[in-house]
Parts: C-alpha cells; structure tokens; sequence
C-alpha cells in the first residue's frame, strides 16, 4: 500500500473542498484535495442542465483548471473508501493511503428518500451532473417517444419536493413545455402534459417570507405547474407516485427533490453524526473529539449565531472551506483556531421566465419577480467558478430568453433516452 504525507489532507471537490484547499495553499500549506470527479460541479444549476437551458461544460470546470497556479496543491481523483480519523489518514479505491496533519472532510451530501419504498430505484434526484444528464436524457426520450406515432400522447411529470431545486426544476420543466415543446413540435400535446409538484408540507420554499411563497405559487400556477401540497409521498413505482391521502399520480418520470442526507461515508467513518446524517462540528468548523479534523460544507452541521445550524447552502460551503483553511494554518501554526463567522447573503430561486424571488442579505430584504430574477443571474454569473463557464451562462441564458429556444438539447445519456422513448412510443402508436 502506497503512503503520502501532506500538511492537509482535503476529501471533496465541491464548494467547500476547494475553497479550504485553495486558503490553505495561499498560506504555503501542501495540499492533497481526492474527489471522484476530476471537475468541480456548480450545484445550484444542475436542474438547467436537466432542462436542456445549461451544457455541462458551464457548470462543471475541472479541477485542475482551478488549481493550475497554485503548485501546493496535489489532487488525486480516485473513491475514497475509508477515513482513519486518529491518524488524519484517507484510503482510496485503488489502496493508495494518504495521510495529513490535518484533515478536511467535506464529501458532500447524497439524496435522502427517507425510506420511500421505489424511490431511491425509480426516482431522478438532482445532486450531480450525472444525475442532470440522467435526466436530460430521459425527459427527451419521453418527448420524442411520445410524438414519434401518428397521435401524440401525452404524458405527466411529477417533482418531489417543494424547496427551491424542486420550484426551479418544475418551473423549468413547464416552461419547456409552454414556450419550447409547444412551439416546436404540438401545441395541443404540450398543453396536455401535466407538471406536478408534491410535497408534504402545504407551501413552497418554506425558507422564505410569506409573500415570497405566495408569488413563487402564483407564479408556477400560472405555468402550468399543479401544486399537490400537504400530502406525502408513499411510494414510487416504474409508472407513477402513490400519496399520503390515498391518490395516484400516473408518470413515467418522478424528480426527486425531497432533500438531503450526509454522505453515508461519515457514520462508517466514525464521525459523530446528527440530524440529517452529517457532522455536528464545533463553532469553529472543528469535529469534536477528534485534533486537526474539520468537517465542512453539505457533510457538516455548521451552528449559526444562535446554535441552530445553518442552511445547506453553496455561500455557507464556500466560506466554510475558507475559514477552514485559515483555522487548519492557525493550529498547524501554533495559534488557535476561531469560531466561524458567517457573512448571509440571503437566499434566492428561479421561478422561472422573468421571475423568481431573493430575500438578500443578513435582513433577508425580499425581492420578487423581475427585479429579483435580474439579481439571481447576476448572482450565479459571479458564483460559477471560471470565465469560459460565465460566459456559457450568458449566451445560453441570452439564446433561450430571446428566441425560446433550448440551446442544449443533448442526449448524454443514450439509455435513459431509450428508455423513455420507449415509456411513451408505445402508448404514442396506440400498441401499448
């Protein structure tokens, strides 16, 4: 077995994995940062990638691209299977051991299905750009599928999950079908299909005021979106969703938004775990217990100013990653680490064409329609990672607003396409 020695040892290539590599770096620290991926996803957009509106060139830059000017920094793209938190030593798939002084753990989240029976086997969550692709894919199978025969037949959709991936997703999936399927292949089948969005609770973005959920629902309503509040889902099958008050929902793709978990690597680690599976870390971004650990970003329950945690969101991840790396140079140096500080800048999401809602900064002063959809583009311009990925954005964003066209429709993957062709041609030739 192969054995490195690094002054840090960063597992997780996300927002919070490379902001601590990258602080740490600045401050001379030899860096090893492992991920699976060789490229840093742009989380927030992933649904625009699902939707044919992004590539995935523009919210996937790779590592190596972030990290070329900073000679530190060691990545290493390979599974990581175990973590020995004593000896701040990680494993990789491929048996090579990588040890540090320190150690970051910040390896993301996975989605949470809470146990719904079918729905980790049936269901598209949204967390990566392979899940994206998967459902990229799949969404133009089930159009093309179903207009292939003599009668189009249309068919429903359904989103799990009433946050904002599930708002943005839905929105998303409407006006595909209002301003692009519509226009482009039949009004009266794009009329037809249904988008469905499902949650437990009886409103949307429940992050947000009162007036913002109330415009983020009038706003989806007016899309197309039906909104099936306040009642669960109990289960998910190859051809629809059953709910908690006994009625049936028909379709052949279910999106999954219902939330996330830590990563099941963090209990088989050892680490002491809380709510939602993730790390319950010190006010200093530190795991309890443990020396020169810290755990970061969507694996950590990071305490706010008054100890309840603070939301999984890319603005806690990235300043995480950055007081992290200054608190793991403090204690490497000798001094002591300080508790992080958090800078809120509020929260935002995309209704859709023309409209969303933000609640910016620490007094979450609410913005909604095109003012905040004008700030919302602004904002996720200047949070994606590189200037090749800004300017895909732009002219993406540019493309679809002006002529309604999807300037990415791309089949990623071939057989999720088959598979949906086939869900709905069948039904669509009047053989199923």
């Amino acid at each position: 077995m192969d054995e490195h020695t690094y002054d840090v040892v960063v597992v997780g290539g996300g927002f919070a994995g490379v902001a601590a590599a990258r602080t740490a770096a600045q401050r001379g620290l030899h860096v090893l940062l492992i991920d699976s991926n060789p490229f840093h996803q742009f989380q927030p957009l992933l649904y625009q990638v699902a939707t044919s509106q992004l590539s995935v060139a523009a919210v996937a830059r790779p590592l190596r691209s972030i990290f070329r000017r900073r000679p530190r920094v060691q990545l290493r793209i390979a599974r990581v299977t175990a973590i020995d938190l004593t000896d701040h030593a990680v494993t990789t798939s491929d048996g090579a051991m990588f040890r540090g002084r320190s150690l970051v753990v910040a390896v993301g989240a996975e989605p949470n299905f809470f146990d719904t029976p079918g729905a980790k086997q049936h269901a598209y969550p949204l967390y990566s750009v392979a899940d994206a692709t998967a459902l990229a894919s799949r969404l133009l199978g089930l159009i093309d599928g179903a207009t292939s025969g003599e009668t189009a037949q249309p068919f429903d959709i359904v989103v799990v999950g009433g946050g904002p991936t599930g708002v943005e997703t839905a929105g998303a999936i409407a006006e595909n079908l209002d301003y692009v399927v519509s226009r482009y292949v039949s009004p009266d089948f794009a009329a037809s299909c249904t988008v469905h969005l499902v949650d437990m609770v009886d409103q949307v973005l429940t992050p947000f005021s009162v007036p913002s959920q109330q415009y983020a629902q009038r706003r989806l309503k007016k899309v197309g979106v039906n909104l099936k509040l306040g009642s669960g889902v109990t289960a998910v099958t190859e051809h629809g969703v059953s709910l908690a008050d006994g009625t049936t929902i028909d379709t052949p793709v279910v999106v999954w938004a219902g939330g996330l978990k830590g990563s099941a690597l963090l209990a088989e680690s050892g680490l002491p775990v809380g709510r939602g599976g993730r790390v319950d870390v010190a006010p200093d971004l530190s795991v309890p217990g443990f020396q020169r650990v810290y755990a970061l970003g969507d694996a950590a329950n990071i305490p706010g100013p008054d100890g309840t945690p603070l939301p999984q969101l890319g603005s806690v991840a990235q300043q995480s990653g950055a007081w992290a790396g200054r608190n793991v140079h403090a204690e490497l140096s000798g001094a002591q680490p300080t508790p992080f500080a958090y800078r809120d800048k509020g929260i935002m999401a995309m209704i859709g064409r023309g409209a969303a809602v933000a609640e910016l900064g620490r007094r979450h002063r609410g913005l909604r329609g095109p003012l905040a959809f004008a700030a919302w583009l602004v904002v996720h311009v200047m949070l994606l990672s590189g200037i090749p990925q800004r300017v895909s954005a732009i002219v993406s964003w540019a493309w679809d607003y002006f002529t309604h066209r999807r300037p990415h429709v791309v089949v990623y993957r071939p057989e999720e396409y088959a598979r949906g062709h086939l869900a709905t041609a069948r039904s669509a030739d009047g053989t199923g």
